[in-house]
C-alpha cells in the first residue's frame, strides 16, 4: 500500500482511492466515543450556521463544536464531556476547526474514513480489507504539520500495510506535541471546553473496535461506525 501525507491545503485533486482525515486533539477522538456510547450518526457540518440551522429543523440532535459552551450547541468537541452523555441512538452535529474542515475537503473519495488513535487499527483493517493501494492521509492540524496527527496517520499507514508495530512510540510523540501542551495549559487556566481527561482519552490506542466512515446522506456528510473485519 502506498501512502501519502498532505495537509488540507494538499487536497487540490480527489484522492483516487481511499482517504482517511486525521483529528486526534480532539474531533474523532470525540466522535469515537459517541460511537462507543451509542449514538447512531454523527453530521459533519461545514459551518457554525448549518449546524444550529440542523438543531433548528431537529431538536433532538446534539451538537457540538470547538471551544466554549456557546447557544445552539449542546456540548463540546470534549471526547470526556461527550462520555458523560446518554448517547443510544442520537444522532450529532460536529462542527470542528480542523476535523470536520479536512472530512469535507475530502469528501469526493471514494473511500472516506475518520480516525485517531482510538480507532487506529480498525481503520487500518478496513484498508487492508477493501485492498486499497493508495491512501490519502489528511493531517488537519497546524496546517498538515500536526505532530499528533502525522504520528497517528503514520501508525495506521504501518498498520495497514501489514506490518507489526508498537504504537509507544507515535503516542510519545503524540503526548509531546504543541497541541497537547495547549490543552493541558488550557485546563490550568481554567478555559471552558476542554476536560482534564481529554488528552489521556485522545492518547488510548487501539480502544475501539469500529473505524468510522462519512459518505453523504440527505446532503449532508455523515460519519457512522464501521466494524473491522473480525472484530
Amino acid at each position: 500500500m502506498e501512502s501519502h501525507f498532505t495537509g488540507i491545503a494538499g487536497l487540490t485533486q480527489v484522492p483516487s482511492a481511499a482517504a482517511v482525515v486525521i483529528d486526534v486533539l480532539r474531533a474523532f477522538t470525540t466522535a469515537s466515543w459517541a460511537f462507543a456510547g451509542g449514538a447512531d450518526s454523527i453530521v459533519l457540518a461545514g459551518s457554525l450556521e448549518e449546524a444550529r440551522g440542523l438543531k433548528a429543523g431537529h431538536p433532538e440532535f446534539i451538537t457540538l463544536k470547538d471551544g466554549p459552551p456557546a447557544p445552539g450547541f449542546d456540548t463540546v468537541n470534549s471526547p470526556a464531556a461527550v462520555r458523560a452523555l446518554d448517547l443510544g441512538g442520537r444522532t450529532l452535529v460536529q462542527k470542528t476547526t480542523n476535523g470536520t474542515t479536512g472530512a469535507l475537503a475530502a469528501e469526493s473519495a471514494p473511500l472516506l474514513l475518520c480516525a485517531g488513535f482510538t480507532v487506529a487499527a480498525a481503520t487500518a483493517e478496513v484498508l487492508r480489507a477493501e485492498r486499497v493501494r493508495h491512501v490519502t492521509f489528511v493531517i488537519t492540524g497546524d496546517d498538515g504539520r500536526a505532530e499528533e496527527d502525522l504520528a497517528c496517520a503514520e501508525y495506521i499507514a504501518e498498520l495497514a500495510a501489514g506490518r507489526t508495530t508498537s504504537a509507544a512510540p507515535y503516542l510519545g510523540r503524540a503526548a509531546a506535541s504543541a497541541h497537547a501542551a495547549e490543552l493541558v495549559a488550557g485546563v490550568r487556566r481554567g478555559h471552558r471546553g476542554i476536560h482534564p481527561d481529554d488528552v489521556s482519552l485522545c492518547l488510548e490506542a487501539d480502544r475501539f473496535p469500529f473505524a468510522m466512515a462519512a459518505a453523504p446522506e440527505r446532503g449532508h456528510m455523515t460519519l457512522r461506525p464501521r466494524r473491522a473485519p473480525g472484530a
